[in-house]
């Protein structure tokens, strides 16, 4: 599942990192903060978030190896 970064101006531009669907889409802290696990604080959740990176899921799986540049296998 993708990985992306959401700022929140509102909580000190504080930047959190969550997964979730391409077609998710979230708009509020109260909505990052509930998918990230953790305590909203102060900042209203109704507060506006901006997405400011996507990141590759990590964990994937792995490129089997076989005939390719290398010879007989590269991994």
């Amino acid at each position: 599942m993708p990985r992306y970064e959401y700022r929140c101006e509102q909580a000190d531009d504080q930047t959190v990192e969550v997964e979730h669907a391409m077609s998710e889409r979230l708009d509020s802290w109260g909505q990052v903060c509930e998918r990230a696990g953790i305590d909203p604080g102060a900042t209203p959740l109704e507060a506006p978030v901006e997405k400011i990176v996507s990141l590759p899921a990590i964990g994937g799986a792995k490129p089997e190896a076989g005939p390719g540049p290398c010879g007989s296998g590269c991994g």
